[in-house]
């Protein structure tokens, strides 16, 4: 799918499937992971929100021709799929434990290890975000670099602990009936694509409504009860050395939570993009608005997209970039705006 030569050929049907898939065993259960791309090239793991999987979290972001030159280019993607999320995945016995945060994080490392994988770059969405930050503060060697969506880093809110009971009692008892669709299409795209009585809803709310029929249930309430049981993780972002490089849509429920984590990451290293008219999944709203600043994040590690396939709007060259265009400013990042909301 891709070499290692100054060009990338993306194979538009093998990217639609996501790659060759592999189910590994590990201490807390078997867990399907597909790889895009050469591995002999570094490693960039994808970790889902509550009720995706990777295609649908990830899948708009590598069909946008310049984040996908940019990203097959440079790595061999590993699509780490949540316990029972992957596609026809069985229901999970209710013999089986439940997993918490910290379990899903120890997790990683034995994928890392199935595949002998050293330290690697990382993407996730939401509660997926949130599953890879835990993973760096606790295995930081592990980990070159955090790409996050729509983080969650703060222990939930009484209000979202509350709305997640209810959804999880829902899921329980009733599966994934309409309520429960309504309320994650709410939680993962703005009011815009999810259309009203004048407005039809957009391709990728109608599709991602037809994934959700097709989840098991319980295998979601699962994961949804890993995160509604999470921790605060503020108060060691400030001990993470890895740049981090945090998307937030304008019109996401999980704004201020991004807001606070930026606030709480060593300024050196991390940065925030607020991305106007989008819901918490930028990845598959507004796709191309990731394409710049992930070009100047990656810059700092050396990598580029092939000089072939660079646009007249792209700020990438063949020559070497400077450091410091990894700033808040250079990037061109709304911290202003941010700062004056917080006020009000």
């Amino acid at each position: 799918m891709a070499d290692s030569s100054d060009s990338v050929s993306i194979d538009m049907e093998a990217l639609s499937l996501g790659g060759q898939e592999h189910l590994v065993e590990t201490t807390y259960g078997p867990v399907c992971v597909a790889v895009c791309g050469d591995p002999d090239k570094p490693a960039l793991i994808t970790y889902p929100d509550i009720g995706l999987n990777y295609m649908f979290c990830f899948q708009g972001l590598l069909f946008c021709p310049e984040a996908s030159s940019l990203l097959l280019h440079n790595f061999c993607i590993y699509h780490i799929s949540p316990l029972g999320h992957e596609l026809g995945a069985p229901i999970i016995s209710v013999d089986a434990p439940l997993l918490s945060a910290d379990d899903l994080a120890d997790q990683i490392v034995e994928v890392l290890n199935f595949f002998g994988l050293g330290a690697v770059m990382c993407m996730g969405v939401t509660a997926g975000a949130y599953i890879l930050t835990l993973f760096a503060m606790k295995y930081r060697q592990r980990v070159l670099g955090l790409i996050l969506i729509s983080p969650l880093c703060q222990a939930p809110s009484w209000s979202e602990w509350l709305c997640n009971k209810v959804l999880s009692n829902l899921l329980y008892y009733y599966g994934t009936c309409g309520v429960v669709k309504e309320l994650l299409l709410k939680r993962y795209f703005s009011k815009e694509v999810r259309g009203n009585g004048q407005v039809p809803e957009s391709d990728i709310v109608q599709e991602c409504r037809r994934l959700l029929c097709e989840r098991q249930s319980t295998n979601v309430w699962r994961f949804l009860e890993a995160i509604n049981g999470r921790v605060d993780l503020s108060e060691g972002l400030r001990k993470l050395q890895c740049r981090t490089l945090i998307f937030i849509g304008e019109n996401s429920a999980y704004h201020s939570e991004a807001v606070h984590m930026t606030t709480k990451l060593d300024r050196r290293y991390g940065a925030l993009v607020e991305v106007q008219g989008s819901g918490s999944l930028v990845s598959e709203e507004q796709p191309q608005a990731m394409v710049i600043p992930m070009e100047y994040f990656l810059m700092g590690y050396g990598l580029y997209r092939p000089t072939q396939s660079v646009s007249p709007r792209s700020p990438l060259s063949p020559t070497r970039i400077s450091p410091e265009l990894l700033s808040p400013e250079n990037m061109g990042l709304k911290l202003k705006p941010i700062k004056t909301r917080l006020a009000l």
